[in-house]
């Protein structure tokens, strides 16, 4: 049962994927990633990407063997109804609690920076009306917003990394690799949690019109995403060296550290308003997946049905998620990286592993038939 009629392109799947994850990657994974890697941050991200590969893969696999559904709905049929039913619980329950921290970054950042007087209910409830409204519009209407926001939030990040162009000072990159790449190797660990939301292709997939390419377009993504990355890495490791660790948000420090002539100064304020558009794509993603994936584990003819109620349950675990920003790095740091792991990509390895063994088992010819 189809409950999004809506229907996208895979470029618009690709599109989708880069602010689902860079939107909140880039303010806090340079900073957590620098205690480990140290100077070899930058190389982090390409280890980190191997898992957007290989979830892009499963994913992709599971579409074409349960084409039209998604991990909540093959679950039951690749692990019988009732083990399915606990696996699709257990990933709804793991999605609604990351929201909760998406919602929460917001707030923190938004209230941390600029609105510091201001209740982060307040900050944290409109941004979740916003997006309910686009949730209930449907994955098109999210699609195209993707589209007109995230080149904006390109050219924008560009052109930071050119105007900060004589701040940077290349040796604070040096010596690379100074003990082999075992501390990049560690610094992966973080970037892997992000590179696990790669599963929510699963949602995606289902409504790609030309799903051929998905595959494609999923791979794209994950090379755009990685290389955002390296070069926001090496930015800001040439312009703070070992201090990177002491800032919560390396990047927006960043962008005050632009002057041009006495004129152009002071870009934070502008840095904050295209950030503010991805962080609403990724929150209609993540608030999208949930509601989806409860409408079809109920069993529900509508999904927009819960859209409002799950909304305030948003902002109340966003208040209950985490005391603040200094917590919720130490969990991305810690145990969030096992927890987001198990969930967001071995149980989508499990199920395509066994998946694949069953239809190849089914699709295996009995002993004794006969064949025309």
């Amino acid at each position: 049962m189809m409950l999004e009629k809506g229907k996208i392109s895979a470029l618009q799947m690709g599109i989708l994927m880069y602010p689902t994850i860079m939107a909140t990657a880039i303010l806090v994974v340079p900073s957590i990633t620098i205690k480990h890697a140290e100077r070899d941050m930058w190389i982090s991200p390409i280890w980190g990407s191997f898992v957007g590969f290989a979830l892009t893969y499963i994913t992709y696999q599971l579409h074409k063997l349960y084409p039209g559904q998604s991990l909540i709905q093959y679950s039951e049929r690749v692990f019988g109804r009732i083990l399915g039913k606990c696996c699709g619980l257990l990933f709804l329950m793991m999605q609604l609690h990351d929201t909760g921290f998406v919602i929460r970054e917001y707030g923190e950042f938004v209230i941390g920076n600029f609105l510091s007087r201001t209740p982060v209910v307040m900050v944290m409830g409109s941004l979740v009306l916003v997006c309910a409204f686009a949730v209930r519009s449907g994955v098109e209407v999210i699609a195209r917003c993707a589209q007109l926001f995230v080149p904006v939030f390109i050219l924008l990040l560009l052109l930071l990394m050119l105007l900060l162009g004589p701040e940077y000072d290349p040796h604070n990159m040096l010596p690379m690799l100074e003990n082999g790449i075992g501390r990049s190797l560690r610094g992966s660990l973080t970037v892997n949690s992000w590179f696990s939301d790669f599963v929510m292709l699963t949602f995606l997939l289902p409504a790609v019109s030309d799903p051929n390419k998905g595959r494609k377009w999923g791979i794209i993504a994950v090379v755009s995403i990685m290389l955002t990355m390296v070069i926001t890495n090496i930015a800001i490791l040439m312009l703070f060296g070992d201090l990177t660790a002491g800032f919560n948000y390396p990047f927006m420090v960043a962008s005050r550290y632009i002057g041009l002539a006495d004129f152009v100064e002071h870009l934070e304020a502008i840095t904050m308003a295209i950030w503010v558009l991805v962080i609403f794509i990724k929150m209609c993603i993540y608030y999208y997946v949930f509601v989806l994936g409860t409408a079809q584990w109920l069993k529900l003819s509508d999904y927009r049905l819960l859209v409002f109620p799950v909304g305030i349950c948003i902002v109340a675990l966003g208040i209950w998620v985490t005391p603040n920003m200094q917590v919720m790095a130490k969990f991305f740091d810690s145990s969030g990286l096992f927890y987001s792991l198990s969930v967001k990509a071995l149980l989508p390895a499990l199920l395509c592993a066994v998946a694949l063994v069953r239809h190849k088992f089914r699709s295996r010819p009995v002993p004794g038939s006969k064949t025309r």
